[in-house]
């Protein structure tokens, strides 16, 4: 560790015990002084890219012209119908950039035996927007945003990028396709896909180096230990010579991680308690409540952008052809079986119901990224956060007119509370090649089936 020495605290401090890595937050010992601002890392604008599998209701002809998805008007000041997915999400609307109406084609059938095949190939398309190679052997598909992202800005971070995943591998991969496809939305290279960390527990030992071994780690929980009990020594000695402000930063930080590990423990003992499981075939690391899953995902991933460990991230919130239920949306329907509503505007909205209860569940990882600070500024105004499926409607398994939202000020290239309707047939990967041109790759000219960068900004008077 790096003390203070007269000089301004190094941001790559890291706290070191024995199997235990911790890093910090920033602190205003970590500013050299006379720089202005706060925020030594102004330069850079973190990424979260979040996969939801099988489009939504407003991806229909119906549900598009209820606005189901896509707000009720255009340009800046955007307004949500009352049935809208986006209706819970209206607090943060300022945060929020909707672009409507743009296809994801890499996900289609090329050829004739394709055809049948949009589920084992959409979770592949989406980051990358290029086109699988069918086959259950070498894979080859495209190299996805959040890896080009990473190969710029997070060489110097413990972790270059992060990739998570809250659904569990419960189907089979089909049409001569390889599992990589559906299962990995992270691609290092055209044939490098990386796999999709499901347990908390895991995360949380990539965050913070939590023990040598399975039986270290073992060993500190059964003496209930928590990864700080093993740096608490470097700790008392580091908040000694930082200021008042620096101390309460770091007991709040300290707080989170300690709490954060409670949790993640507790479903751990629970779930090996012998009692029977909602998701019996689950490993005993994973909640049996997906909110739950997803919210320890989210509180990772703000720690993880908070200790500035990684600038890049992947979630994939759903799998296609995922059958989970979700009682609490309004509808006892499975999420699949909801999909295939037959163009029927009773079952289109029934359908809408469960879209609209997952997007919800967004509200908590936009609040906590809006109520941690990142020196003068919050962590969602200094990231932006890719939400989207390459799934139009569901119920044809089209790739047309897919859902796409922006969270985030994006270091100040995202206005917010703006809704874009792209022309019809515009490409998913035009607004993707405009926001990365936006956030530091100023040099990219293309990216998978791009013809040119979609404004990201509503024309005046619109």
């Amino acid at each position: 560790m790096n003390f203070l020495t007269g000089k301004h605290l190094s941001r790559r401090t890291f706290l070191r015990g024995s199997g235990a890595t911790v890093a910090l937050p920033l602190l205003d010992a970590m500013v050299p002084a006379g720089r202005a601002g706060r925020n030594p890392a102004d330069g850079f604008t973190r990424f979260i890219g979040i996969y939801e599998a099988m489009g939504c209701a407003g991806g229909n002809d119906w549900g598009d012209s209820q606005h189901l998805f896509a707000p009720s008007t255009l340009g800046r000041g955007m307004e949500f119908a009352a049935q809208s997915q986006l209706k819970p999400l209206e607090d943060y609307k300022q945060y929020m950039t909707v672009v409507s109406q743009t296809d994801c084609k890499m996900a289609e059938p090329f050829k004739a035996e394709e055809i049948g095949g949009d589920h084992d190939r959409s979770t592949a398309v989406f980051l990358t927007q290029s086109h699988p190679l069918q086959t259950e052997a070498d894979v080859y598909c495209g190299k996805s945003l959040d890896q080009i992202h990473a190969d710029r800005f997070g060489q110097d971070t413990a972790l270059p990028s992060l990739e998570m995943s809250v659904s569990r591998i419960d189907r089979s991969c089909a049409y001569n396709y390889h599992c990589a496809y559906t299962f990995s939305m992270a691609w290092k290279s055209p044939s490098q896909p990386l796999t999709a960390t499901l347990e908390p527990r895991s995360v949380f030992e990539q965050l913070f180096g939590a023990g040598k071994d399975t039986a270290d780690r073992a060993e500190r929980i059964r003496k209930n230990q928590s990864v700080l009990d093993w740096i608490a020594g470097q700790m008392a000695e580091l908040r000694k010579q930082v200021g008042a402000t620096d101390r309460l930063a770091l007991d709040e930080y300290t707080t989170n991680v300690r709490e954060l590990e409670r949790r993640i423990e507790l479903v751990q003992k629970n779930n090996s308690s012998g009692e029977e499981r909602a998701m019996p075939e689950a490993p005993s690391g994973v909640p049996d409540r997906w909110e739950e899953h997803i919210e320890l995902m989210f509180d990772l991933q703000v720690l993880a952008l908070q200790a500035d460990l990684t600038r890049s991230i992947t979630l994939i919130q759903g799998v296609d052809q995922e059958n989970r239920t979700h009682p609490e949306s309004g509808t006892n329907q499975s999420w699949h079986g909801a999909s295939h509503h037959g163009n029927v505007p009773s079952a289109v909205l029934d359908y809408n119901l469960i879209n609209t209860y997952r997007t919800t569940q967004l509200r908590y990882l936009l609040e906590k990224m809006k109520t941690t600070m990142d020196g003068d500024k919050s962590l969602l105004d200094k990231s932006v956060v890719l939400w989207g499926s390459s799934m139009g409607d569901p119920n044809l398994h089209n790739h047309r007119r897919c859902p796409l939202i922006l969270f985030g000020h994006a270091n100040g290239a995202l206005e917010g509370d703006t809704h874009l309707r792209a022309p019809q047939g515009t490409p998913m990967a035009n607004v993707m090649l405009s926001l990365m041109q936006s956030i530091g790759h100023d040099d990219m000219t293309r990216f998978g089936d791009s013809t040119y960068a979609f404004p990201l900004t509503a024309p005046r008077g619109l």
